[in-house]
C-alpha cells in the first residue's frame, strides 16, 4: 500500500489499515526509542502521538507524502522522541512547579517539524544521485571509512570533500526556497 492509502486510513479512522500501519512500522520505531533511553510504553505513546498529529494535520490541510510513508512516520516519531528527551532534561525534580508545554504548542511544534522535514526531503530529491547516496550514508552516521567501502571513491579525504560539497548544495537549495524563510521566522 502507498502513502495515500495510509493517510486516507488515518483521515477516515479505518482501523483495519491503521492496524497494518502498526504492524509495518511500530517495530523499527520501538527499537529506536529503546536504543535512546525509552521504554516500550514510551514507544507506544510516541507512535500514537505521531499518528494523531498526522490525522490532525490531514483535517487542517490536504498534504501528500513524497517519500515512503514508513520513512516519514519514522522521522516524525524520531523528532517527537527527541523533543520528549529534551523536554525531560529540563524538568526539575524537587518540589518546584514545572511548567509543561501545552498540547497546542506541542502540536504546532510537531507541525513545524513535519514542514521542515518535507522541505528537506524535497530538496534532497533535487540533488544528484551521487550526492543523495553519500548524504544518506553520512546522515545514517556511518564513518568516512565505512562510506568509503560503499562508494567508488578511493580515499576518506575525497569522501569528506564530497560530503562537504553535497551538504553545501543541499543547504543552498533549502535556503533558496521561499518556504525556508517562512519556516525560519515562525
Amino acid at each position: 500500500m502507498d502513502g495515500k492509502t495510509f493517510l486516507k486510513a488515518l483521515e477516515t479512522n479505518n482501523s483495519k489499515i491503521i492496524n497494518q500501519i502498526y504492524q509495518k512500522n511500530f517495530f523499527s520505531i520501538k527499537n529506536f526509542i529503546l536504543q535512546n533511553k525509552g521504554s516500550v510504553e514510551d514507544a507506544e505513546d510516541i507512535f500514537q502521538k505521531a499518528l494523531l498529529q498526522l490525522a490532525v494535520r490531514l483535517k487542517r490541510e490536504n498534504f501528500e507524502i513524497n517519500s515512503s510513508f514508513g520513512g516519514f512516520l519514522y522521522t516524525v516519531c524520531k523528532n517527537l522522541w527527541r523533543r520528549e528527551l529534551n523536554k525531560n532534561k529540563n524538568w526539575v525534580t524537587n518540589n518546584e512547579v514545572v511548567e509543561r508545554v501545552s498540547e497546542e504548542r506541542e502540536n504546532a511544534e510537531a507541525y513545524l517539524e513535519i514542514k521542515k522535514q518535507e522541505l528537506f526531503i524535497e530538496m534532497m530529491g533535487k540533488l544528484s544521485e551521487n550526492c543523495k547516496h553519500i548524504l544518506n550514508l553520512f546522515f545514517a552516521k556511518l564513518s568516512y571509512a565505512e562510506i568509503l567501502t560503499k562508494t567508488e571513491y578511493n580515499s576518506e579525504t575525497v569522501i569528506r570533500q564530497r560530503v562537504f560539497k553535497c551538504k553545501k548544495k543541499l543547504t543552498e537549495l533549502i535556503k533558496s526556497d521561499v518556504r525556508y524563510l517562512k519556516l525560519a521566522t515562525i
